[in-house]
């Protein structure tokens, strides 16, 4: 059998002729487009039409066209988020009826809403990054870490005080 490739608008499909029974059969199938790359910093990004633009998840469907073609405000991927995603997009939240973009996960701050971003088995976060504080916040916005700049500032972030007493001082936020 042969094979062509047929373009409609957006949509890209791949003609597979085979023989079955003595016939000729047709099969139109959606041509499966890798969308994931690295960005920049080395993360997870969505893969532009043009095939060189790596931008961050959360650029997608947020009503600002990022791509040079505008793939990542593509109506039918935005139509039903996030299933329509592409995989490896997406973090699922300890809420079953949550989720981010995956560069919103391991950035310190409790983007769930349950910290499951941060912490726990699936969520795969590194220890506290250089700017940050390892303690347990009383403060729901963080998880496991605080700003070090907020660390001797006459204000309890942490429920041990380790931010006024061990800490060392940082820069200013």
């Amino acid at each position: 059998g042969g094979g062509c490739i047929i373009r409609r608008g957006r949509h890209v499909y791949c003609c597979l002729v085979y023989p079955c029974n003595g016939v000729l059969l047709v099969c139109k199938c959606p041509l499966v487009v890798n969308r994931v790359c690295r960005t920049a910093d080395n993360a997870t990004g969505f893969l532009c039409d043009d095939r060189l633009t790596c931008i961050p998840p959360s650029d997608l469907c947020n009503g600002d066209v990022t791509c040079p073609k505008g793939a990542d405000e593509d109506t039918h991927m935005c139509s039903d988020l996030p299933n329509n995603l592409p995989g490896g997009l997406v973090f699922r939240c300890g809420n079953p009826q949550s989720w981010l973009f995956t560069d919103k996960k391991c950035n310190n701050f409790n983007d769930c809403g349950d910290c499951s971003d941060e912490i726990g088995p699936y969520a795969g976060c590194a220890p506290c990054g250089v700017y940050w504080w390892p303690c347990i916040p009383v403060d729901f916005q963080y998880c496991s870490c605080i700003p070090r700049c907020l660390c001797r500032d006459g204000r309890q972030h942490c429920y041990d005080w380790s931010d006024e007493y061990t800490c060392p001082k940082s820069l200013t936020c």
